[in-house]
């Protein structure tokens, strides 16, 4: 995620809106205890996935990939009255730490964890997404959005992360080594052709695929 200038990063954190304090103290608690946290979203991105809720004001959302919480909270920004935010994970590790962060917020009775394999668990779910976060496995986004799509109501977004994988995205030997990034090539690819949607790739931190079903 270090291609784009740490300066330039700066520059947009700073003249966006502040980062939440609960949110704060969770990307300082998954530095600090959890494996592998440039995982975690942060400030840029959780707004930028705050703001898009916001605009969508969906009565259900999902997330694919749950991690510590931070983007659940951040989605949770958005959501209508009522609504829920579905959110999966399948590392049972950080059930406890996840569950702690959510009771602290004003969303605590509208986000629901499910730890498990979230091709599994997303057909058991009854509701009608209009704002989707993927952000697990790469292998599977191909697999997420053939589960998804034909299911989602027309004006529905699907948002997934990591799609720029660094930069890697670029690198044709990494396309051809690396599974990950041949997966995410692939998903880009896909969505690019796929006559039922349309979308934009942002080029923000890792890189975000916006898609909107039409």
């Amino acid at each position: 995620m270090e291609f784009i200038d740490e300066t330039l990063a700066q520059y947009a954190e700073t003249h966006s809106s502040a980062e939440p304090e609960l949110l704060a103290e969770l990307n300082r608690d998954t530095y600090a205890h959890v494996l592998i946290p440039r995982m975690l979203s942060g400030h840029l991105q959780g707004r930028v996935l705050s703001m898009f809720s916001k605009m969508v004001r969906p009565k259900a959302i999902l997330e694919i990939g749950t991690y510590t919480g931070y983007a659940a909270l951040c989605l949770a920004e958005g959501l209508a009255p009522e609504g829920v935010l579905h959110t999966i994970d399948i590392n049972e590790e950080l059930e406890t730490r996840i569950n702690t962060f959510v009771a602290q917020s004003p969303y605590a009775n509208q986000i629901k964890l499910h730890i498990g394999n979230a091709l599994d668990i997303i057909p058991t779910l009854n509701e009608e997404f209009l704002l989707v976060f993927i952000d697990a496995d790469k292998s599977n986004y191909s697999a997420y959005f053939d589960l998804l799509i034909d299911k989602l109501p027309s004006g529905a977004i699907i948002i997934a992360d990591n799609v720029l994988w660094s930069g890697k995205i670029l690198d044709q030997a990494e396309i051809a080594n690396d599974g990950d990034t041949r997966a995410l090539d692939g998903f880009n690819k896909k969505v690019t052709q796929d006559i039922r949607v349309e979308n934009v790739l942002m080029p923000v931190r890792d890189g975000l695929m916006v898609i909107r079903k039409k």
